[in-house]
């Protein structure tokens, strides 16, 4: 007898692609899925490391421009109203209003600071929407995945429970593929939930930082049209 249960363990495939054949039609359903959202997430996590990076190499390369002493207009001049990065774009937002609010004559229109303030703003909000695209999706699937693998295990264990009443056989070389299989579906769960929260949490702290260098930019440049302003 246990030779033959021996024979018919080492008959049994448990491997990955072994345990998804023999699934049913609803947990394969659920390992596709889960399958699907970890590649999404991933898509979203090196697209991330990419932009974030190239995010901060132009942060560095603006202010080395703008702190070195080269009057703003020609900066301006120099970098054109659609520049391609980041904070070329709040500086260029800036300087776009600054020379909007200058009237014939050489004075100013007045409330041109708040114009200035406020065009920065509208231009940091959007870079700021750009940074954060995709970490909703990373939120989504690190919240929803555990769940939708659970939800497949136990489906998966509530069908072996039924093969085993109907077999009327509790031996676990009966029960073991079944309960390998469901199990296999919290498994892709929590493969697909834990690396899109922990780089979720990653990439929100990063876009916070970047967000904040620009506002602290902003800050920094409309002092200086301020004082400009007064003089």
């Amino acid at each position: 007898m246990e030779a033959d249960v021996a024979t018919l363990a080492q008959g049994i495939d448990f491997s990955f692609w072994g345990l998804f054949a023999r699934a049913t039609l609803t947990v394969k359903i659920v390992m596709l899925m889960l399958i699907a959202a970890s590649v999404w997430s991933w898509a979203i996590i090196f697209e991330k490391f990419v932009t974030y990076r190239k995010a901060r190499r132009e942060a560095a390369a603006f202010d080395r421009m703008f702190w070195s002493g080269e009057p703003l207009d020609e900066l301006f001049d120099q970098l054109g109203p659609e520049p391609a990065g980041r904070s070329d774009r709040v500086f260029a937002a800036g300087m776009i209003e600054w020379r909007r609010s200058h009237r014939e004559d050489g004075g100013l229109i007045a409330n041109a600071q708040s114009r200035i303030d406020r065009s920065m703003d509208v231009a940091i909000t959007k870079e700021a929407d750009t940074l954060q695209r995709g970490l909703p999706v990373l939120a989504t699937i690190g919240s929803t995945s555990p769940f939708i693998g659970l939800f497949g295990t136990v489906f998966g264990i509530m069908h072996s429970f039924v093969q085993i009443a109907e077999s009327q056989n509790t031996s676990l070389v009966v029960v073991a593929p079944g309960i390998a299989e469901a199990l296999l579906a919290t498994g892709l769960g929590l493969l697909a939930a834990i690396p899109a929260v922990i780089f979720y949490n990653k990439f929100s702290a990063d876009a916070d930082r970047i967000v904040g260098n620009y506002e602290a930019f902003a800050d920094e440049f409309s002092t200086i049209l301020s004082r400009q302003l007064d003089a």
